[in-house]
């Protein structure tokens, strides 16, 4: 049996589920998700207070080419421990968390297998209870669990469930109700809609969300499930993803794009003269739709944002913008936190597309995030706008720059966080303007004549990498920055600076 506790993920687990790439072999095997079934209805028991043979568990998966064979191994380890099964088949991982929230089936705790835009040879599992996503530590716990288990023989059994059509009705629901179209029925009609689903499990947002709106869909891509993703990589991040959206949305002379990754979680869009609605546009372009009803909110997102976005959020919506760690469960965390203590904080998101809601359990669904921009767009329609209308403020980038600068030592963590604290302190020595309350590594902001931007400076959350990311305002100034960098990283035998 492999370590199991090496295959954690932060609040997921993950693993290489197939050959087929060199040097890369399988350690998350069906013996491995077999046992961690297992351990999932033990935990669950506990949490919930309930008996094993009392629990009904949800399963889905994308369309990955090993969702089978792990659907299968992860049946026998749910049913052996003596839990009743419900096979969701292809769907995103939203709609699973939603299993355990609609009345028609109330599961107490459902699993979508998935490893989101990784290479086609990667799998994994994430969990779900009626709290929402599992947390870390619950991941460790179960996979603790799971190392004393052994493999249960047979097939395992589940029962048939199409958690989907409950999950886009319900999308289908929000926006007649959000649109309040004259033709009720029909909300979209009139606007041309492309989606890219990267072959993922994205598909059915065309199927059974915009056609039965009445949305144009022509020239919409990529949206049979393949778990080789032949056409591009499923991910809103990805250069040549979202340059094979925005041709699609300019050759079809489509009102939208929208573009999701594998499982739906995340999503991107582009606008109808080309430009990408990603990373900071994405944030600015949601936060916009939200401002109106949640005036003086507070908008949580990782730490690689932009000055200029905090400029908008701040000077044009009049939010309040709280720069926050990486790692989706982070944010949406801390938007949680923020809420529970009072403030109004409507939007946790990344720039990666990763945006939670709070009016949506802060469940990070991309296809949610694009009925929201759908809404909107409906609207802006009826007033003669365009949807790109609400971030026409929004301060163009010039240059973005992201380094993975390797640390090379065996205590990694213990030394990139000794860089961090004399870097801060090179920094303010040189009189440098160091951004105060950095929940992450070091920030930097520099409005001189002879450079302007700002950079991040951090460690890794599990690798032995300090990533710096950059962006500069003018030509050149990236370049100015870097200077500046390695002035300040001088010294530092184990970091290999770029």
């Amino acid at each position: 049996m492999v370590d199991l506790l090496k295959l954690q993920n932060g609040s997921d687990v993950r693993g290489i589920a197939a050959e087929g790439i060199e040097g890369e072999h399988i350690n998350l095997t069906s013996e491995a998700v077999n046992v961690i079934g297992q351990a999932f209805v033990q935990w669950l028991a506990k949490r919930s207070q309930k008996e094993a043979s009392r629990l009904k568990i949800g399963v889905g998966h994308d369309s990955r080419i090993t969702a089978k064979e792990m659907k299968e191994a992860f049946f026998a380890g749910l049913t052996a421990a003596g839990a009743t099964v419900y096979d969701c088949g292809l769907v995103s991982t939203p709609s699973m968390f939603m299993t355990v929230v609609f009345p028609e089936f109330s599961f107490d705790g459902s699993v979508m297998i998935t490893a989101s835009h990784l290479p086609f040879n990667r799998n994994g599992l994430k969990f779900f209870n009626p709290e929402g996503g599992l947390e870390k530590s619950d991941i460790t716990e179960i996979l603790t669990l799971a190392k004393d288990l052994l493999p249960a023989t047979g097939q395992g059994s589940a029962i048939p469930c199409d958690s989907l059509a409950a999950y886009t009705r319900s999308l289908r629901e929000k926006i007649r109700e959000g649109v309040q179209a004259e033709n009720f029925s029909n909300p979209l009609k009139g606007l041309h809609i492309v989606v890219d689903a990267g072959n993922g499990a994205g598909g059915f947002f065309v199927s059974q969300v915009l056609e039965p709106l009445g949305a144009d869909t022509s020239g919409s891509q990529f949206l049979e499930p393949d778990g080789m993703f032949p056409n591009h990589i499923p991910n809103p991040e990805n250069t040549q993803a979202m340059e094979s959206i925005r041709q699609a949305v300019l050759s079809q002379h489509a009102d939208l794009g929208i573009i999701f990754d594998t499982d739906v979680d995340r999503m991107s869009a582009v606008l109808p003269d080309g430009s990408e609605v990603n990373r900071d546009a994405i944030i600015a372009m949601m936060a916009a739709i939200l401002a109106k009803d949640y005036p003086g909110g507070t908008i949580v997102t990782d730490s690689v944002t932009s000055d200029r976005l905090t400029a908008f959020l701040e000077e044009e919506l009049g939010l309040r913008h709280h720069r926050f760690k990486r790692g989706y469960k982070n944010v949406i965390n801390e938007s949680k936190r923020l809420n529970a203590e009072g403030i109004v904080s409507p939007l946790a998101i990344e720039t990666s597309g990763h945006g939670a809601l709070s009016e949506n359990y802060f469940l990070d669904d991309g296809a949610y995030m694009a009925v929201k921009l759908l809404i909107a767009a409906a609207r802006a329609a009826r007033e003669g706008k365009q949807i790109g209308s609400f971030i026409e403020k929004l301060e163009k980038g010039f240059d973005e720059r992201e380094f993975r600068m390797k640390l090379t030592g065996e205590g990694f963590t213990a030394y990139g966080q000794k860089v961090l604290t004399q870097f801060e302190e090179r920094a303010k020595a040189a009189g440098y303007q160091v951004a105060p309350h950095s929940y992450e590594g070091v920030r930097l902001s520099f409005h001189s004549k002879e450079v302007q931007g700002w950079l991040l400076l951090r460690l890794s959350l599990h690798d032995p990498l300090m990533p710096l990311n950059m962006e500069g305002v003018r030509p050149g100034d990236c370049e100015k920055m870097m200077e500046i960098v390695r002035e300040l990283l001088a010294g530092f035998e184990e970091l290999e600076v770029i």
